[in-house]
């Protein structure tokens, strides 16, 4: 009965210490597995979102001189489905033994295991807004930059269980050192402030490998079903088609997402990401309206103009300081059935870490305070004359034509605000 009681002290503990709980991807292959909340001289730790940090802190989380061990790699099957393990503390999952607290539930599906859904940033199942793998076919980590993402893979259903399945399309074999991988997240603005998370490992691409090289990845557009900011009906013709960024938004520099507050960009199908695996990023992404012009017209990408470029993380000393790139162009835990795209704890195997044009169409949505992917509407022009005139051109004809709901009052947004930071547990420092 002692045994019991300690253990039970330890799980309440663990929820203490995680009230403000977030979700992280756990495995021997990322980067910042062994990282604590003493390592840093902040808490650092992966399951702590990133919210208006400069870029030597938000990419790869900071967690670049914390590799994992060597030959330590998530494989992926190509063709196949990968099991990941999403958790907000890692002693609810198999990797219990190397956690802070050591078991702390390990055995439930929950994501949160004994926490109500605020914890993972959901009101409910029809709340979750989706998450998104991405690879970048680069061995050295230092030569890694936001444009080598490509998201491969996404689960609409994502962050409900901790067991999320992915399934992967035919991707082609990785070079000798392996690739970089990396999960993305953005929740639902419902329930939590205006953060993203990004956790990123080591991967190597097995089996019956492709031959056929990722496109050119450009960035998302909003552009499926917005029922709340008046647009019940998709516009396929605005949406990136073939290969996508992942989307890095909210942070000091390094953004390529400017959506408000308000109209957070989400991996599922209102920024064209279809549940599963992204089969059509082997060709260059390009908006889906001038893709009839694809020999003259040269897809965007991202633009990174970081304003604190040189800053470094408030870490211990390191080798190794991230930089930005240079500038180029309360509710009940989850429901027992689950959908296709969820893995059964209880029949998947356990995860290791073996190697083994035309004319474009104005876009409608809500302007956001700079110019985003909602608004920008490129078109066929000279590269350098491209991003002023679909500027210019989209948001005169967003003024004309938009169908909005009426804004919240300052009052009403600030006391929101508040309430997702606290939910959000954003009293941490930075």
């Amino acid at each position: 009965m002692f045994p019991s009681l300690l253990t039970s002290v330890a799980f309440v503990a663990a929820l203490a210490s995680g009230a403000s709980a977030h979700v992280a991807f756990w495995h021997p292959s990322m980067y910042g597995f062994n990282v604590t909340d003493q390592t840093f001289s902040y808490d650092n730790r992966p399951q702590v979102p990133l919210y208006n940090m400069p870029f030597s802190q938000w990419w790869f989380h900071g967690h670049i001189d914390y590799p994992p061990n060597d030959g330590d790699f998530l494989t992926l099957d190509a063709g196949g489905t990968v099991n990941t393990i999403l958790s907000c503390d890692k002693g609810a999952t198999e990797f219990y033994n190397s956690s802070q607290g050591g078991d702390v539930g390990y055995g439930s599906d929950s994501p949160c295991v004994g926490a109500p859904t605020s914890a993972f940033h959901t009101t409910g199942i029809d709340d979750v807004k989706g998450c998104a793998l991405a690879i970048a076919y680069k061995s050295d980590v230092h030569d890694v930059q936001p444009d080598d993402f490509t998201i491969f893979s996404v689960n609409h259903t994502c962050v409900w269980y901790q067991n999320t399945a992915f399934s992967v399309p035919n991707l082609p074999a990785c070079p000798e050192g392996g690739c970089h991988c990396a999960w993305f997240w953005i929740h639902s603005i419902d329930s939590g402030a205006e953060q993203i998370y990004m956790n990123a490992f080591k991967c190597k691409v097995t089996g019956d490998v492709g031959t056929q090289p990722l496109g050119k990845p450009a960035l998302p557009r909003r552009c499926g079903p917005d029922p709340d900011n008046g647009l019940p009906d998709a516009r396929p013709e605005n949406c990136t088609i073939n290969a996508k960024l992942p989307m890095y938004w909210y942070q000091q520099d390094g953004n390529n997402m400017f959506e408000d507050t308000y109209h957070a960009p989400y991996y599922n199908d209102l920024y064209g990401f279809h549940d599963g695996a992204q089969n059509d990023i082997f060709a260059d992404g390009i908006i889906a309206s001038l893709a009839g012009s694809a020999n003259t017209y040269t897809a965007p990408s991202s633009t990174y103009t970081p304003t604190q470029a040189t800053t470094t993380a408030q870490a211990p000393p390191a080798t190794t300081t991230a930089q930005a790139p240079p500038a180029t162009t309360q509710s009940s835990e989850a429901p027992a059935s689950p959908p296709t795209t969820h893995v059964d704890p209880t029949t998947a195997a356990p995860t290791t870490s073996t190697p083994e044009p035309t004319t474009v169409l104005p876009s409608t949505t809500i302007p956001t305070e700079a110019p985003t992917s909602i608004d920008i509407a490129p078109v066929v022009t000279s590269e350098a004359s491209t991003s002023t005139e679909a500027i210019t051109s989209s948001e005169s004809a967003a003024t004309s034509s938009r169908r909005c709901k009426v804004r919240p009052t300052e009052s009403a947004q600030a006391k929101k605000r508040n309430h997702a930071r606290h939910l959000s547990g954003l009293h941490h420092a930075h």
